[in-house]
């Protein structure tokens, strides 16, 4: 039995995802339909492509993965559906699978075939009308390929570098979850590459690195290394963004020492710049 994630930023107030289902079920009745979330920030990609990042691993071989955040929907932006190793993803060609993007070993075709999407596409609600389509279709075993041309230069959104420099390691924030923690571009193996003394520093705060967050005391903040394998900043039963006045983009450091030395600040300043999408290359 096939497996279908959903990933939108439409909400549940609306009949959106419902129409998106009716028509992967009409299609692909036997498929089995998960919601991952439909809660992205309103034409958040990044957000998306974080929220797939962490979620999509956990999921069986030949899972299909549906992702809808489409800012562009109505304009030349293409519509891809990429192929992996483990998993097939569909979803605008604006950024979303960056971190899919990122070893090899995957396919990518426009979703460009009029036999496989719905007889009228609407201009503004192609996640009904192209996306579930398409996902429906290779549930049942369409194989990718069948959907339009390759693609080999699929948009990347452009992540906040990480940067070394000592015993220091600088990135930024990239996601505020909805409980406040400060999800971040630094990896947990940069931070063990720093030491067992290592704290962090944002907004002009030193904190500590603990296992987990009732390490910490009530309303305290600190740092340790969240489920999505990432540095995350959080504050106990309260809210980092809050506390801290962070959102994404605000720089981050972690060292090994009990200041930070400018040059690490200003490689932390440095790695934020730009976020934007970043042009087919």
């Amino acid at each position: 039995m096939a497996v279908i994630t959903l990933t939108t930023d439409f909400g549940l107030r609306d009949p959106y995802v419902a129409a998106m289902k009716g028509v992967m079920l009409s299609l692909a009745p036997e498929a089995r339909l998960v919601d991952v979330t439909h809660d992205v920030a309103s034409h958040d990609v990044v957000g998306a492509a974080l929220v797939l990042e962490a979620a999509a691993p956990f999921f069986p071989p030949g899972t299909v993965h549906l992702a809808v955040v489409d800012p562009g929907v109505g304009t030349a932006r293409r519509a891809l559906v990429v192929a992996t190793a483990d998993a097939t993803f569909v979803a605008p060609d604006n950024g979303l699978l960056t971190p899919f993007f990122a070893g090899g070993g995957w396919r990518a075709f426009e979703l460009a075939s009029s036999e496989l999407r719905l007889a009228r596409v609407s201009r503004t609600f192609h996640g009904r009308d192209v996306f579930a389509p398409a996902a429906a279709h290779l549930a049942r075993g369409v194989a990718p390929e069948r959907f339009g041309p390759p693609v080999t230069d699929p948009v990347r959104v452009s992540w906040p570098e990480v940067r070394a420099s000592g015993t220091a390691v600088a990135g930024a924030v990239l996601h505020v979850d909805r409980f406040g923690n400060l999800i971040t571009s630094i990896a947990a193996d940069a931070v063990e590459g720093v030491g067992a003394r290592a704290s962090i520093h944002i907004a002009g705060r030193r904190l500590p690195l603990v296992g987990t967050y009732a390490d910490l005391p009530r309303g305290a903040a600190g740092a340790l290394i969240g489920s999505g394998n990432r540095l995350e900043v959080a504050v106990r039963e309260g809210s980092a963004a809050a506390m801290l006045k962070a959102r994404r983009g605000t720089p981050v450091a972690v060292s090994s020492t009990s200041r930070t030395s400018r040059k690490t600040m200003k490689a932390s300043r440095t790695s934020t710049r730009g976020t934007r999408t970043s042009p087919r290359s």
